[in-house]
């Protein structure tokens, strides 16, 4: 996801390990010169449906407890199955030393997670903020290109008390359209992310809104369980359809959440919650989902956590999608 979470990605996973657990296009050369010509996965609201291509599972960066070198947590990820990471930008990391990482360790970089979105959202009424926000997008599109991702994760805008709804609408989608020059540049595009943010709370409204600024290069990071609170994932897919270039994959249980309090909802591992799994693999076949990978979001921990997380993954949706290639 990006965290559903308004107090950032950390904060989230933090609590959703005393919870017990919560919860990118092709990567390289080849994936931005398809987004140059507007033929990569997803590209474009009038685009040809894609046929599947099969998918592959990635592991937040934050979510690889190993002591060592940032190619030694890389490696750890691979061992315990996973194809891909992906990095927070702007990073404590120099780009230099991801893509020796993965180089090292054949990982691969999907994408880049915006790291100060809920800090500096687009759509504050402070335009200082959203410049600042900007800058930050602006940041991550440079790194995703470096190291080799397609897409950069985004939360547009946090709606609350202080930011009406539209004016979180207006002043995001202007500011995305802003960092779009870059992005045809550089190949790289915006996936957004639905989250716990007040906003773009039904699909067809996600649909609209992306569509709105430039339906090429803006799309969707989709997150599986942050819709479950309020909705039904596979409904979500099959809406938003083409939209869907990257997933982000966790689940969530609506009877925790009731008898527990709402955030205990996240207190479930991978298939135990409300997910409707073999729905959501349903629904990716339905609109040919062609992006290829599904980021874990859970909590993380050291080689063993890895390995069931990944097993997970493979039992509940990227075994069964693929089986069906």
């Amino acid at each position: 996801m990006t965290t559903s979470n308004p107090l950032g990605r950390r904060s989230f996973l933090g609590a959703c390990a005393l919870g017990g657990a919560a919860a990118c296009g092709l990567g390289g050369i080849a994936g931005r010169a398809g987004a140059r010509a507007g033929t990569g996965a997803g590209a474009g609201a009038g685009a040809a449906r894609s046929a599947p291509v099969r998918m592959r599972k990635a592991v937040k960066i934050g979510m690889i407890r190993v002591e060592g070198t940032l190619a030694d947590r890389f490696g750890a990820a691979r061992d315990a199955g996973f194809d891909g990471v992906e990095v927070d930008a702007p990073s404590p990391h120099a780009d230099a030393e991801i893509v020796e990482a993965a180089g090292t360790t054949g990982m691969q970089i999907p994408g880049v997670v915006d790291s100060v979105h809920w800090s500096k959202p687009l759509g504050s009424a402070d335009a200082g903020v959203r410049a600042a926000g900007l800058e930050g997008l602006r940041a991550a599109i440079r790194t995703c290109h470096a190291v080799g991702g397609t897409s950069v994760l985004l939360v547009p805008a946090v709606v609350n008390r202080e930011t009406p709804y539209a004016d979180a609408y207006e002043r995001s989608q202007a500011e995305i359209r802003k960092a779009l020059p870059l992005c045809r540049d550089l190949g790289v595009r915006i996936a957004v992310e639905n989250v716990w943010n007040g906003f773009l709370l039904s699909p067809l409204e996600a649909a609209r809104y992306t569509d709105e600024i430039d339906p090429e290069w803006v799309g969707w990071h989709f997150d599986i369980g942050n819709v479950v609170n309020f909705g039904w994932p596979a409904h979500w897919i099959r809406t938003l359809g083409h939209r869907v270039w990257k997933l982000d994959v966790k689940d969530f249980s609506r009877s925790k959440r009731d008898n527990e309090g709402l955030w205990r909802g996240f207190g479930v591992e991978i298939g135990d919650g409300d997910g409707d799994w073999a729905d959501v693999v349903d629904a990716l076949h339905a609109i040919g989902y062609a992006g290829g990978w599904a980021a874990a979001e859970v909590s993380g921990g050291g080689p063993e956590r890895l390995r069931e997380i990944a097993a997970r993954m493979d039992e509940h949706l990227v075994g069964p999608f693929n089986a069906r290639l």
